[in-house]
């Protein structure tokens, strides 16, 4: 296998087995620390939602270069969680490898989602109300707010079928950025893993959970608020409301949990854990 990954990066089957390690280690946190660095990680997506809507709020640039630059600088999110140290929601759907394997429970599990998935959102409220008061969506005449609201308006306007599929693809290649920083052993190896798979789904345009905590309830804000006025006639704004976040955050869930669960989880627990035996902790 050093022929082909080289001495420097983990082989595939070397990083499956890090991640049932990781897992082990991620589902038996003290309490405390679980809630801080799941706020954390809802704080850092925000910032990279942040910075993509500053790009986004530019109109001189075309489709594609939008797409292709708005992923890159939302990458910043996941570089943060993965380097800084963070518990993310969506990153943590790879704890079923260990799950699987019977090296943790059912209950250890579903805890730590849940608690990690309000830490989320709790982070991701927060910077939401430091961008608001702080008034930096008025830069460029007021264009980043307006984008923000009609990014969010966007969202919301997604079907239920849409949003849970396009969940689903978003955690597939979110896991797999995770699943490839595991691959690397220094800090430029592991931004370089995660640069492709994040900005290649910001750039289709796929839904992720903790993402949506912080681009809908900002644009939300902005305009129940009245700051921000132009959004397009052709934008449904009907849903723009706490209602409207609800019905797009738990498809998107959900979807987010087969992709990173079944889609990378499973996937690779049946390629190279399945017949490994039974580890003990």
């Amino acid at each position: 296998m050093a022929e082909l990954f080289g001495f420097d990066a983990y082989s595939p089957k070397e990083i499956a087995e890090k991640v049932e390690n990781v897992g082990v280690v991620k589902a038996r946190l003290p309490l405390l620390s679980v809630v801080m660095l799941g706020v954390l990680a809802g704080a850092f997506i925000s910032l990279g939602a942040m910075y993509f809507t500053i790009v986004a709020s530019d109109k001189n640039l075309g489709f594609a270069m939008t797409r292709l630059l708005g992923g890159l600088t939302f990458s910043l999110g996941l570089v943060l969680v993965v380097v800084a140290g963070a518990e993310l929601f969506t990153g943590n759907n790879l704890l079923v490898m260990a799950w699987v394997n019977k090296r943790i429970s059912t209950s250890e599990l579903l805890k730590n989602w849940l608690i990690v998935f309000v830490a989320n959102l709790i982070g991701s409220i927060g910077i939401v109300l430091f961008v608001v008061f702080s008034g930096s969506w008025k830069m460029a005449g007021g264009s980043i707010g307006e984008a923000a609201v009609n990014i969010a308006a966007y969202k919301t306007s997604l079907s239920f079928g849409e949003a849970f599929f396009r969940g689903i693809l978003c955690n597939l290649l979110v896991c797999l950025a995770v699943w490839l920083t595991l691959a690397g052993r220094s800090v430029v190896d592991k931004i370089a893993a995660i640069i492709f798979p994040i900005s290649a789904f910001v750039a289709a345009g796929f839904e992720h959970s903790v993402a949506n905590m912080y681009f809908i309830p900002l644009g939300i804000l902005l305009n129940r608020w009245e700051m921000v006025k132009g959004s397009p006639a052709s934008l449904d704004m009907s849903h723009l409301d706490w209602p409207g976040f609800i019905y797009n955050l738990i498809p998107v869930t959900l979807g987010n949990i087969i992709g990173g669960s079944v889609l990378v989880a499973l996937v690779y627990y049946t390629i190279y854990r399945r017949t490994a035996g039974k580890s003990t902790d």
